[in-house]
């Protein structure tokens, strides 16, 4: 499978720059590896929707889209999970 593409939200990237360092480098790696396996283990497609998808980095997610046709993940946003699906 050829490597996706990996873009940001502008919401996401001002989530992520919120966060303290060391959360955002385990975030970032997460999502690196999307780059190369957009539906990993433990990732969870989300009711209602037709290509959105999380992950769970410790108390944070991960919510993205992907695009299939593009090879692209669409990072929407990074939030902790009690603020996530609001």
């Amino acid at each position: 499978m050829n490597p996706s593409k990996i873009l940001f939200a502008r919401s996401a990237r001002k989530d992520l720059e919120a966060l303290p360092a060391q959360t955002q480098e385990r975030i970032l790696d997460a999502i690196e590896t999307l780059e190369q396996d957009p539906r990993p283990s433990g990732c969870k497609k989300l009711k209602g929707t037709k290509n959105t998808f999380r992950i769970r980095v410790g108390d944070y997610r991960v919510i993205y889209e992907i695009q299939d046709d593009e090879i692209v993940v669409f990072i929407v946003r990074i939030r902790h999970r009690k603020d996530a699906y609001k």
